[in-house]
């Protein structure tokens, strides 16, 4: 993008203070999560700075009934509810989401613990200033919703900027799929992407991995089947091979730093931002937070996509070992239709990080 160029575009954002993105809409309201808070003040001064979604219930967070870009979401609310809050995105009026996702792994916060996450794609900042730059157009609309699987209510800081105006012809539509393998059975693979059909291109991944022996655990290769590699006549074989999980988000040798142990690190397109270590007690496994964001180096495809990961560590005599981890993964990619066959959404205790107690909110 030339950050120079004019361009004959109209900015637009959806928030709390504006619903519906009106020109002169914002700061307006006379009700609001904040009302109490700015009585000495009255309207235009913060009134509806949040919303609050009542436990089970789907808020409609954004609506937009025209032609244009989704260019930045920043949100925050309680990390109680980083697992527990689903985002979903639908788009030119499909009933079917092309987004559906926890929350907290959306934005590579997956563990319901914060990780400074410094990207171009995602930045999530203290202490859980959640922001996405994912470009999202659209033909015809937009809608996002949040769905509370907690029987608590959630309070919810949200913006979502627009563009209104702009050319999206020829725009893939953004479509994620989420999977959680918990844990991962025996001599199978993760699923991280599988039934997508059509033209589009593979931009990024997210891994909370969760490690469920000793040893180390990321020997495993992720693979990339594109165009009917899946149905080749002597078997089903990559385009794209990796060699290792840790290579595949961009380090190296274990992650490890002599005399650190794991490194966290965070780059604008690969990353592990997140270690959480054994404490002795109930946080008894180490855990990791990953991402790779394929924007300079997008895998193409044009009829079909399908990707998976290998969980391996090593057993004696310098053999591999087939590992049971906890595994979720999030993928980002872009599609020409605005609706891809999808997993079935996992239930709120499917979702559930043990080990994570809530946190009282005040």
């Amino acid at each position: 993008m030339d950050l120079a160029r004019l361009r004959d575009v109209q900015t637009r954002s959806i928030s709390p203070e504006n619903f519906d993105g009106a020109k002169g809409g914002g700061g307006r309201a006379t009700e609001g999560t904040g009302k109490d808070c700015a009585v000495d003040l009255g309207r235009g001064w913060k009134v509806s700075p949040s919303v609050d979604i009542a436990g089970h219930a789907t808020y409609d967070m954004a609506a937009i009934d025209e032609p244009g870009k989704i260019t930045h979401i920043w949100l925050t609310t309680h990390r109680n509810n980083w697992r527990t809050l689903v985002l979903r995105a639908y788009w030119d009026g499909s009933d079917q989401p092309a987004i559906e996702v926890p929350l907290g792994d959306f934005f590579a916060n997956g563990w319901g613990r914060f990780s400074q996450v410094t990207s171009s794609m995602v930045a999530a900042n203290p202490n859980g200033g959640f922001n996405s730059y994912w470009p999202m157009p659209f033909q015809k609309g937009a809608r996002l919703t949040i769905e509370n699987l907690s029987p608590e209510q959630a309070t919810v800081y949200y913006q979502v900027t627009y563009e209104i105006g702009g050319d999206v012809e020829g725009s893939g539509y953004l479509h994620t799929q989420f999977r959680r393998s918990n844990p991962l059975p025996d001599k199978e693979t993760h699923p991280i992407v599988t039934g997508v059909e059509g033209k589009g291109h593979y931009v990024g991944t997210y891994m909370a991995w969760g490690v469920n022996s000793p040893g180390w655990w990321g020997e495993g290769e992720i693979k990339f089947y594109l165009d009917g590699d899946r149905d080749q006549s002597d078997g089903a074989f990559p385009t794209i091979c990796g060699t290792g999980t840790e290579d595949y988000f961009g380090g190296a040798w274990n992650f490890d730093v002599p005399g650190q142990g794991y490194t966290e690190f965070s780059t604008p397109y690969l990353g592990m931002p997140q270690v959480i270590r054994p404490d002795g007690l109930y946080h008894s496994q180490q855990r990791f937070g990953m991402y790779r964001w394929h924007v300079l180096d997008p895998i193409h495809f044009h009829q079909d996509l399908t990707v998976d990961i290998q969980a391996l560590g090593w057993r004696s005599r310098h053999r591999y070992q087939l590992l049971h981890d906890d595994i979720a993964s999030t993928a980002f990619f872009y599609l020409d239709r605005t609706t891809a066959a999808r997993p079935d959404f996992p239930s709120a205790d499917d979702l559930e990080l043990a080990g994570e107690p809530m946190e009282p909110l005040t």
